[in-house]
């Protein structure tokens, strides 16, 4: 009988890749074993921090928190990316050989003056961007024209839709949108952030004589509130404007009937910078794994996908989640 072999050098090589692992596991785990930095890690799983916000939340000097981040960025647990002249840090998706740790540690509360820090920083980037669409609603088109016009994303968007009762719309900007929803849908909502947008909204659906319509003002809580209340969810090139996009996922997750969806057109990630102050963007766009990370975080599934690259450098992904 033929038995196989292992030649010294792949034995060697097989040697070397296992110690490589638990070398890596070893850092980890040596990163992992301080009360700051699960703190850290704790807070950085749902969401993206920049280096000022972070010593904000831990009232800590910059170079105190950027040893730790490099500690743990060293370790590969943290991954960073630079949003103009900031950088933020996010939580890695490869905890390989951690994930009873990380499990455990989300399960944990933060600290009330940590979590009170944490919720001052989201209500700062939430008045970041309502005082931007309160004084630049009227140039709202011309400035969103610059990056992706509705008829870039909105047909495609469209064809995505499943029938259903209840649709309800998350920052509906203009309003065009609306009319593609009232004619499929018995009930539709119009929710924003923005006084000023959402009459932007009602005047579209007034010249147009759409009725069924209910236009609310508020943030995505308000949608949490209505749990299991609409069959499709459409969050059109909004969540770059949004402070807390991992949380709106959430949100909306909860307001969605089982079996419901939720259609998301967004930026893909990119590094013009001046969309910041001519458009109102707090994030330049988001990688698609880092999208369908949050999502998967909120209890949904992937569905379809389409992936668009326009002519002045953007890139709009238009994604599908589904509520098993």
């Amino acid at each position: 009988m033929l038995q196989s072999q292992q030649s010294p050098d792949s034995a060697a090589i097989t040697e070397k890749g296992a110690g490589g692992d638990i070398a890596q596991l070893a850092a980890r785990l040596k990163a992992t074993g301080d009360p700051l930095r699960l703190e850290i890690l704790r807070l950085l799983s749902q969401d993206s921090y920049s280096v000022l916000e972070l010593c904000r939340i831990f009232s800590l000097r910059q170079p105190a928190l950027s040893h730790h981040l490099k500690v743990l960025a060293q370790a590969g647990l943290v991954s960073k990316r630079r949003e103009g002249n900031n950088l933020f840090y996010r939580r890695s998706s490869d905890n390989n050989g951690l994930q009873p740790l990380f499990a455990g540690l989300d399960r944990l509360s933060l600290r009330p003056e940590l979590a009170e820090a944490v919720e001052q920083v989201a209500r700062e980037r939430a008045e970041a961007s309502r005082r931007f669409f309160a004084d630049y609603g009227n140039r709202f088109r011309e400035q969103q024209e610059l990056i992706a016009g509705y008829e870039v994303y909105g047909p495609q968007v469209a064809q995505l839709l499943n029938p259903g009762a209840a649709a309800l719309e998350v920052g509906p900007g203009e309003g065009e949108f609306l009319a593609e929803l009232t004619g499929r849908f018995e009930r539709v909502t119009a929710l924003d952030l923005s006084r000023t947008m959402l009459e932007r909204a009602q005047q579209f659906a007034g010249e147009r004589q759409l009725q069924n319509i209910e236009f609310i003002c508020g943030d995505t809580r308000e949608a949490a509130a209505r749990p299991q209340s609409a069959d499709s969810i459409v969050v059109n090139m909004v969540l770059h404007h949004t402070p807390e996009p991992a949380q709106i996922l959430q949100d909306l997750q909860a307001a969605l009937k089982p079996n419901g969806q939720l259609l998301v057109a967004e930026l893909q990630d990119h590094r013009q910078d001046w969309a910041r102050e001519a458009c109102g963007d707090l994030w330049l766009g988001f990688a698609p794994e880092q999208l369908q990370g949050w999502a998967e975080d909120a209890g949904l599934i992937n569905g379809r996908s389409v992936y668009s690259a326009l002519r002045n450098g953007f890139q709009i992904q238009i994604r599908e989640f589904l509520k098993p």
